[in-house]
């Protein structure tokens, strides 16, 4: 089932077009990335879904139902800049943001403590936001975001700012998140963060949607034929035709690391007998695309 379906997007401001004629699906209760270079049109999308801005063209639903005002309460947006009080004191501000979503006093005193709590920031209650750090901040932001338990999840950049360990908490959540029935978008650079926590992920270039899917379905679907050798001594594979030879080199453990690329066909079971010919082979491994590879090449591939 999928929790939103944006149909035929298209948004232009003066002379730009930020989104042409886009169609997602976000499917539920699945971490998504949302990937683009910037300026691609990827917060045009979110400030769509979010209400912020209206499309030109197009509609999207959320759960099968024409988006609209009576939606906003089932999402939580935390955006990349800052919408936070400067003045304010955290445990009054997350109150009365809880407030603006329609909890009740008592119910978001009680989540806000709850939150606080959660995220090791009880003695942070009446320091007023300046008082605190970057990362700091953003914590106050991810806990606003969530407070009125929204069944969306959009994160932009929900990184900036942390400290490993933070970054690594602020995961746990988004993890826990998820495993409760949440659905979370998220726009990120930080490829290894969509490598390591989404489920499905879409592209977007030049205002266009180029690539959409599972992460692991996409990784399969980009294949290096390149693979990595370990093997007890070097190999002499320079009079075969169907590879070129990337790097060799020894290993603490006195065996030699050959990585190659197979430049025709030819099946694994071949190849791996012609190194046997030659040595004992410890380890065989194809080499797979990162998300960071597979981003590159379609932006390279829309130039």
């Amino acid at each position: 089932m999928n929790i939103l379906q944006a149909h035929h997007l298209t948004k232009k401001f003066a002379n730009h077009v930020a989104l042409n004629d886009v169609s997602i699906d976000i499917p539920s209760e699945k971490i998504i990335g949302l990937l683009g270079p910037n300026g691609a049109g990827k917060t045009t999308f979110i400030r769509i879904i979010t209400q912020i801005f209206f499309p030109d063209n197009g509609t999207v639903f959320f759960k099968n139902e024409k988006l609209n005002t009576n939606h906003i309460s089932k999402i939580g947006y935390m955006p990349e800049e800052r919408g936070l009080y400067k003045k304010m004191r955290v445990g009054e501000q997350l109150i009365y943001l809880a407030q603006l979503k329609g909890l009740s006093y008592s119910i978001a005193l009680e989540k806000v403590r709850y939150w606080l709590e959660k995220l090791n920031m009880t003695e942070w209650w009446n320091k007023k936001l300046e008082e605190l750090s970057k990362g700091m901040q953003q914590k106050v932001q991810f806990i606003a975001t969530i407070l009125h338990d929204p069944e969306l999840i959009i994160l932009d950049e929900p990184f900036s700012g942390f400290d490993p360990i933070n970054a690594n908490l602020i995961k746990e959540e988004i993890l826990q998140l998820k495993q409760k029935g949440k659905t979370i978008i998220f726009s990120t650079h930080r490829m290894e963060s969509v490598e390591e926590l989404c489920d499905y992920m879409v592209l977007i270039n030049k205002s266009k949607k180029i690539l959409e899917g599972k992460v692991h379905e996409i990784k399969s679907s980009y294949t290096t034929n390149t693979y990595i050798l370990e093997t007890e001594k070097s190999i002499d594979l320079s009079s075969e035709p169907f590879l070129q030879l990337i790097s060799s080199q020894p290993l603490l453990t006195n065996r030699i690391e050959t990585i190659i690329q197979l430049t025709n066909t030819i099946s694994t079971n071949e190849l791996i007998e012609k190194i046997l010919n030659q040595t004992t082979l410890y380890r065989f491994e194809e080499k797979k695309s990162s998300i960071q590879d597979i981003f590159i090449r379609k932006v390279n591939e829309e130039k």
